[in-house]
């Protein structure tokens, strides 16, 4: 910037000594002529002429006067502490942005107001704050519908309405309060891909996403992305760092459209899957061996989830030709409203309870097959989980908690066998046999655990010869138990050995060491529950 600086600067004071240097000879003098300033009687050369200046235009709004529906949103949020679950958990702050749509609601994502205590909004030219309520949070594909209860919040809001798909390298503009100042921030970019993408709020839910160019930062969470005047998307996550650059995501409408038709009964059920795994047929051999056609249609089930409502319908094995009349193609895509999606896009746009039919090819025998969709519950082991309280069972200061991607997160564990149980439950259907991987996560020191820092880790396999499947028998385990307690993880290695009467003469010293309210929580209990339901075991 410097050295642009100096150059511009020597530029301006070598500019006049040129022109005296190209300059033409001087003419003889002529009558005095007045006032030395351009006139009707002085001939001017065309260097001299006065240059009009252009006028600034205020740029034009092609989407209206989007500060009337646009709001901040402030939340301060409670995380659960999964090394000491007893607790209440970290405060924390965090500011995003929403926009008024109909039915005086506001829009948002979920992660604005996720594991939220208090929620305010602000909106343009109101310096007051307004309380605000969750009513409806989507935590899957990350969006959320809050209301104020203030009865004049909403006057002279202006609702936005919902547009379509924008295409291929259109325009849109995102608006939210990102950081660096405390007004609306406008960003532009074009749309550059559309495509399936990983929703980070969940870490484990696919669905549509578009890809844009523009700025999305912290603080743009909720806020809307707009094309003609209209909502094209909800802006919600993008690549930091040395990942990529400039590359954000909106949540495209269809994903909200569905959002706000499945909480229209006033409950939301989440999104239905088919909870199965499959392969491309772009290979010729391959499909000659399976008996397709060469035209290029069909993909190969791999496996199906016995938890899953493709359970006894669909097997490995199994070609499937079409989704409700659309025929799939070997790489997996249909055409759905004049664009190719992945077959998925199909259920996506399904409710729990709709059913789906598939053309397939079994054993060379087309055959047609319907499904009754719903979520199976495995999946929500490998996803985050919001707004409840961990589950745990303290005992003689031995800490076992149930194998869940935030309890995996939270301890950082390097266990090559917890890792394979969390990866692999859904996929080798390892929640037939263990519904909750048991681990003991953490020891509280005291004499009665003395030298069992090993054992930190190990998944419980029986307990005195009785297998332990669920984390309430666990608990039934220790409150039934006789004078000794034989733990066995799996895997090779000795038992852990634990002395009840021991294990009781310490139980107050244990609990006022480490100031445990409670020993143990054995359900998924909303987190704003009230302190005397939630101390029931």
């Amino acid at each position: 910037m410097k050295r642009i600086l100096v150059l511009i600067y020597a530029t301006l004071l070598l500019g006049p000594v040129l022109d005296a240097q190209e300059s033409t000879p001087a003419r003889p003098p002529m009558e005095p002529r007045g006032p030395e300033r351009p006139g009707p009687w002085r001939s001017i050369s065309p260097g001299q002429a006065a240059v009009p200046v252009p006028v600034p235009i205020a740029p034009p709004k092609p989407n209206g006067p989007v500060q009337k529906s646009l709001v901040r949103i402030t939340a301060t949020s409670v995380e659960p502490d999964y090394k000491a679950p007893w607790n209440a958990g970290g405060l924390e702050r965090g500011v995003g942005a929403g926009f008024v749509i109909s039915g005086n609601r506001i829009m948002t994502n979920a992660h604005v107001v996720a594991n939220s205590r208090y929620v305010t909004v602000e909106r343009d030219g109101d310096p007051n704050k307004y309380p605000a309520k969750v009513q409806f949070i989507a935590n899957d594909c990350d969006l959320a519908v809050i209301t104020v209860p203030a009865p004049d919040f909403f006057k002279n809001m202006l609702p936005l309405q919902f547009g379509g798909i924008p295409t291929l390298e259109s325009t849109v503009s995102a608006y939210g309060y990102p950081i660096g100042g405390e007004r609306m921030s406008v960003t532009t970019g074009i749309v550059s891909r559309v495509d399936f993408q990983l929703y980070t709020h969940s870490s484990v839910d696919q669905h549509l996403a578009i890809q844009i160019s523009a700025q999305i930062n912290p603080g743009n969470s909720g806020g809307p992305v707009m094309q003609d005047a209209k909502v094209v998307g909800v802006a919600f996550q993008g690549y930091s760092g040395d990942v990529a650059q400039g590359v954000a995501y909106m949540i495209p409408t269809p994903v909200i459209k569905r959002f706000l038709q499945d909480i229209g009964n006033g409950h939301y059920d989440e999104y239905p899957d088919l909870a199965i795994t499959y392969a491309k047929l772009q290979n010729p051999a391959q499909r000659r061996f399976l008996g397709l056609k060469d035209d290029d249609r069909g993909v190969l089930v791999s496996s199906v989830v016995a938890a899953g409502p493709s359970n006894g319908i669909l097997y490995p094995g199994d070609v499937l030709l079409a989704i409700d009349g659309h025929p799939i193609a070997s790489d997996a895509n249909v055409e759905l409203d004049g664009e190719h999606a992945q077959f998925e896009e199909v259920v996506e746009r399904k409710f729990k309870g709709d059913s789906v039919k598939l053309d397939v090819l079994r054993n060379k025998q087309p055959t047609t097959v319907s499904i009754k969709l719903y979520k199976p519950w495995p999946y929500s082991v490998q996803g985050h989980s919001y707004d409840v309280r961990p589950r745990y069972v303290l005992y003689g200061g031995l800490l076992f908690q149930p194998l869940n991607l935030d309890m995996l997160e939270a301890y950082r564990t390097a266990d090559l066998r917890v890792r394979h149980f969390f990866e692999y439950f859904v996929l080798d259907q390892l929640y037939v046999q263990h519904p909750d991987v048991i681990v003991l996560t953490n020891i509280l020191p005291d004499p009665i655990n003395t030298y069992l820092a090993p054992y930190r880790g190990g998944i419980v396999d029986e307990i005195n010869g009785k297998k332990i499947r669920t984390l309430d028998e666990l608990a039934k385990a220790f409150a039934d138990s006789p004078d000794r307690l034989v733990i066995r993880m799996i895997g090779d290695g000795p038992p852990l050995v634990l002395d009840r009467k021991q294990v009781e003469a310490a139980r107050e010293r244990i609990m006022t060491r480490y100031n445990v309210l409670k020993e143990q929580n054995l359900e998924e209990q909303p987190a704003s529950k009230p302190a005397e339901q939630a101390n029931k075991t």
